[in-house]
């Protein structure tokens, strides 16, 4: 029976954790239940819980929970940057509709004082009556003042005409603005949902663990990240690097640095707080060199390097869909914000899967 109990179990709990990677849904599996003396991974203390594999288990469900809100935090973060440009054009296109109009106005403020004029001297502009004159030399001057008159009139038009089109096109773009800002605005509230429902999954099975067992659980954490660093490193990834950073570089680092101990906060861009690429965008702002703001944005439109290539202050960027960022350092390390829950620190470059490097200073 207790066989039968534990396979069941173990099924339930593999069966979840497919279902959170191939949907990206927040539901947490239940912590699984202990494992059977018998087993080869059962706790040495007979007081633990849960053995090592169990709680092995529970750490790659709380990884990929983190690792889900992470990329809807770069969703966030992306939706909330375009909100922001967007705001801003519609406040430019609102300046330029209104100087547009008071533009508009003065214009046929001008183009009625013709009109009077004409009306007052029988319609007739005053060249026109000075061409009529028997005056052979007032006859050419009124000859030039009526094509001037003429001409004013036409550029006094044709500027009228220019500035109603701008006038319509600014609305127009007013508008495609407006549209796109409350786009964003609803991919925002949907990456913020799933923000939320991810990280309360997450902290929602460490929060069945005793204090031990999370202790435990962190144990594990650093002890995948160490063989993973280990692995990256014994494959001679960092042989040649070079140790020397720009001056940029250098800058972005200082900064970076200065930031470890600090709280990861999704969506934070500082002082007292960030996300991951909250902490790389201010680190190169700080350096005078503004980058995207994204992890993801980052890794498109940044200049990518090779990994032997690479010097400090360069950006290291993570995972397939490019969610997460850390600022090489050197000496195989980078300075990353990891994720809620954790601090600001130090870890080796190769502790995660890398997907590639880019260089803001190149």
């Amino acid at each position: 029976m207790n066989r039968r109990h534990c396979a069941t179990a173990a099924i339930t709990l593999v069966c979840a954790l497919a279902l959170l990677t191939s949907t990206g849904q927040a539901s947490a599996a239940p912590v699984p239940e202990p494992s059977p003396s018998s087993s080869s991974a059962a706790p040495a203390d007979p007081s633990q819980r849960y053995s090592n594999a169990d709680l092995e288990k529970v750490r790659e469900q709380i990884e990929t929970l983190y690792r889900q809100a992470g990329a809807a935090t770069d969703a966030y973060n992306l939706a909330e940057e375009q909100t922001k440009k967007q705001s801003g054009e519609i406040v430019k296109l609102a300046k330029a509709i209104v100087d547009g109009q008071a533009r508009i106005a003065a214009l046929k403020d001008r183009a009625g004082a013709q009109a009077r004029e004409q009306y007052r001297n029988g319609g007739l502009p005053p060249g026109a009556q000075l061409a009529l004159s028997n005056d052979p030399k007032l006859f050419l001057d009124g000859i030039n003042k009526v094509r001037q008159s003429q001409q004013a009139s036409k550029s006094l038009l044709t500027e009228l005409n220019q500035t109603q089109q701008d006038l319509e096109t600014y609305t127009q773009d007013a508008s495609a603005n407006w549209e796109k800002l409350e786009a964003n605005r609803v991919k925002q509230a949907k990456a913020k949902k799933k923000i939320n429902a991810q990280i309360k999954a997450a902290e929602k099975l460490e929060s069945r663990l005793e204090k031990k067992e999370r202790d435990r659980l962190r144990q594990l954490e650093q002890d995948a990240a160490n063989r993973a660093q280990t692995a990256w490193l014994s494959s001679g990834a960092v042989k040649d690097v070079s140790v020397e950073a720009s001056e940029a570089g250098a800058a972005a680092v200082a900064f970076a640095t200065a930031q470890i101990g600090k709280p990861y906060v999704w969506g934070a861009e500082g002082p007292g707080s960030y996300d991951c690429s909250g902490l790389t965008s201010r680190a190169w702002l700080a350096a005078k060199r503004p980058i995207p703001r994204t992890s993801q944005e980052q890794w498109r439109l940044l200049p990518r390097i090779d990994i032997q290539d690479m010097r400090p202050g360069d950006l290291i960027i993570y995972h397939a869909d490019a969610s997460h960022v850390g600022m090489y350092v050197g000496d195989g390390a980078i300075v990353h914000s990891p994720r809620p829950g954790r601090n600001v620190t130090l870890a080796g470059a190769g502790s995660m899967k890398i997907l590639g490097v880019v260089r803001p200073d190149k």
